[in-house]
């Protein structure tokens, strides 16, 4: 044997050992069954307010959709501090920011007046949370859990390298649930950037607040993914993370308050009314509701293709006879996903989409798995928007961000976004989705989904009658132009070069459309 076969060969040996070390060190803990179970908010203030109200509506759920950042910033402020017997919360992204920040030490002071609080977060979205997390899970009435988790915290990717069938799928879900009676549930995460307090993107996003058999069906739902085998005790996790100091969070929330960006914060933050008319049942549309989940086994890879949300959809809303309105922040459609989209255009079936330009799109990578579609879907008469990349307006000084403003007049995303986030979508008028669902193939096989189905005209109508006005300064309508396309603004300003487009975007556009990654995407 020669020297350099010695060489190879001890490289391959050392690489296999550094293989089974990683292995090893990425395992995870054996499964450890949920210490905190379901807690009864029956008897709670927030139940007995909706007890007249339920009694009027049999069989109907109340519905306030929140739009407005701020609102839907106070909303979960507001349910948080509302709430007496338990808080069960499930959050893809949980960011170490000034929203995050205040309302972890919002979840601490539930805890501490005797509140049950259960909190459910995707491990691959709570960066630099790692010591709060340990802080609270400490608490004896606050429990957290990983979906998914990464056993090295520091090195996380190298997970990817022994695990990545299970880590590549997440959990998508977003859902707060107070007392079991109230809960919000929708598109957003927990961020600065989801509710208006940052230099970076903002994202024009949709929430709903409900209340009654929806809610009872969200708090089913999430005690299944509690209980799942995806689902890890934080505590095991966490083992060699050390824990803050038990004044610690409080100081980091003093700190939080006190940058100059927190001052937009503070309506959301403020003492409510009493009684509060954001929680109101006055201020709720009562209407019939259908929940739809993915099987938290999806995280797995073990569930049912009948169980996937996009099918319990397709049992729930049927084939659209007249009209599909599509939101979706990334759209990757798929060859089959416009043939089915033509085949609606040409039964009939008036279909539009809004989806984030170029320039507006945080993720600039998904955008090459949309851009190659868009002839195909324009010459079978699908309509299509891109929303604008939009400036950030400051609001004037003591501004209450739009508290109470109702559904219609606000419904534009025309905030202070500066991307599209909503995840919604509205068939023949008349019914309206909600949810975490984004309209690509991640969303669709790999990453578990939430959202809710609602048979509101009123609601519906709302949406619809934005693509009917094609969401005047705050989307490009995409048109065909001879063998190109155009971008046409609301003054008839049209652009013949996409917009904010550079030569090497738009090469690279093309390059990466002809990879076959649409099922990453």
């Amino acid at each position: 044997m020669t020297a350099a076969d010695l060489v190879s060969l001890a490289a391959a040996a050392a690489l296999a050992l550094a293989w089974i070390a990683l292995w090893r060190a990425t395992r995870l803990p054996d499964p450890e069954p949920p210490g905190l179970g379901p807690r009864s908010g029956a008897g709670s203030l927030l139940a007995a307010r909706l007890e007249r109200p339920l009694a009027e509506h049999p069989d109907l759920s109340g519905v306030r959709p929140l739009l407005d950042p701020l609102e839907a910033l106070a909303a979960r402020v507001r349910l948080i501090r509302a709430a007496e017997a338990s808080l069960d919360i499930q959050y893809f992204i949980w960011r170490p920011d000034i929203a995050g920040t205040l309302l972890l030490a919002e979840l601490l002071a539930a805890a501490e007046r005797g509140v049950q609080v259960r909190l459910l977060l995707d491990d691959i979205g709570i960066s630099g949370l790692d010591q709060a997390l340990k802080t609270l899970d400490q608490h004896p009435r606050i429990e957290v859990r990983l979906f998914n988790p990464f056993v090295l915290r520091r090195l996380k990717p190298l997970g990817y390298l022994v695990d990545f069938d299970r880590l590549n799928r997440r959990m998508h879900n977003k859902a707060l649930i107070a007392d079991a009676a109230l809960a919000i549930l929708g598109g957003r995460n927990i961020g600065d950037e989801y509710f208006g307090a940052t230099d970076g993107a903002l994202f024009a996003d949709l929430d709903a607040l409900v209340a009654g058999p929806v809610v009872a069906d969200l708090a089913a739902d999430f005690a299944r993914y509690w209980s799942c085998a995806s689902s890890h005790a934080a505590s095991r996790i966490l083992a060699r993370v050390p824990a803050w100091p038990g004044a610690r969070l409080g100081t980091r929330a003093a700190e939080a308050r006190a940058r100059p960006e927190a001052g937009l914060y503070a309506p959301a933050f403020a003492d409510a009314p009493d009684p509060d008319p954001l929680l109101a049942p006055a201020g709720l549309e009562w209407v019939r509701c259908t929940l739809v989940s993915d099987d938290p086994g999806k995280g797995l890879g073990t569930a049912g293709r009948d169980d996937f949300l996009d099918r319990q959809l397709l049992r729930v809303i049927g084939t659209p006879r007249r009209s599909l309105g599509l939101v979706s922040p990334y759209f990757v459609p798929t060859r089959a996903g416009v043939a089915a989209m033509v085949r609606l255009a040409r039964a009939g079936v008036e279909v539009a989409v809004l989806t984030n330009s170029w320039e507006a799109n945080n993720h600039r990578f998904v955008h090459s798995g949309y851009a190659p579609h868009r002839r195909a879907l324009l010459a079978a008469g699908i309509r299509l928007f891109e929303a604008k990349r939009q400036p950030r307006e400051a609001p004037p000084p003591g501004a209450p961000g739009g508290v109470g403003r109702r559904w219609a007049r606000r419904l534009a995303f025309r905030s202070s976004g500066s991307a599209l986030h909503a995840k919604t979508f509205t068939v023949d008028g008349e019914r309206l989705f909600i949810g975490s669902l984004n309209f690509d193939p991640r969303s669709l096989v790999l990453n578990t989904e939430l959202g809710v189905v609602i048979e509101s005209p009123a609601l519906a109508g709302a949406l619809a009658g934005e693509f009917a006005t094609g969401f005047p300064g705050a989307a490009y309508r995409v048109a065909r132009h001879g063998r190109g396309l155009a971008w046409i603004e609301a003054d008839g300003t049209c652009h013949l070069v996409e917009p904010g487009t550079r030569a090497i975007d738009r090469l690279l556009i093309r390059l990466f459309a002809l990879l076959p990654l649409d099922p990453l995407l």
